[in-house]
């Protein structure tokens, strides 16, 4: 009898090395895995699995956007969902809004693109969000990017300004967030914060 050890190293052996896997593989690995995994170039990333206040943040956050966009016709939804940036270029996003629930970027396996994304800054790597996902959003054209950083106590908005982002605002406590956007959407920056 072979032991999980065993078994493991064989299926291990089988994977793509780093830098060598393709899009498709990672398509294959994501649709088996409950985990969030995104993908740069030849290279998977396994993200940590959230926190639970990360999920508390994210489902405030949720919550807002639904009572916004659902009637106005669009969609929101959280990770883990694929967000195709550009070919070979893979994000999942905590959160995801079309304005337009027929939007032609709305697939089944992936998304082609959003209107609007949200990340919680994750305390094991805050460049990721701040940076990494910054410079892929913008050249994924998208035109708002929100930034929840419990570290900081702050909400930055950017918008997207030709191929760019510029700062919308960063919200701090006893400010609301708001987005530039979709009308009316604005957030308590402490209520996001202390979200449980």
């Amino acid at each position: 009898m072979t032991s999980q050890q065993e078994l493991d190293h064989v299926v291990l052996a089988l994977l793509p090395a780093q830098g060598a896997w393709g899009e498709e593989q990672y398509l294959w690995l994501t649709d088996q895995a409950n985990r969030l995994i995104e993908f740069t170039d030849g290279y998977v990333e396994v993200l940590p699995m959230p926190t639970e206040k990360h999920q508390a943040i994210s489902q405030f956050l949720l919550l807002a956007l639904l009572a916004v966009v659902q009637p106005l016709g669009g969609k929101v939804f959280y990770a883990p969902l694929r967000l195709r940036i550009r070919e070979h270029v893979y994000r999942e996003p905590d959160l995801m809004v079309l304005r337009d629930a027929a939007d032609p970027r709305r697939q089944a396996r992936f998304w082609l693109g959003a209107d609007l994304v949200m990340e919680i800054v994750s305390p094991d790597n805050p460049e990721r969000d701040l940076v990494q996902k910054r410079r892929d959003y913008a050249e994924a054209g998208i035109p708002e990017y929100w930034i929840v950083d419990p570290q900081s106590g702050t909400i930055g908005v950017l918008r997207l300004e030709g191929d760019a982002y510029v700062e919308h605002g960063v919200f701090r406590r006893g400010e609301r967030a708001t987005s530039a956007l979709l009308a009316g959407f604005a957030v308590d920056v402490g209520a996001v914060l202390d979200a449980d």
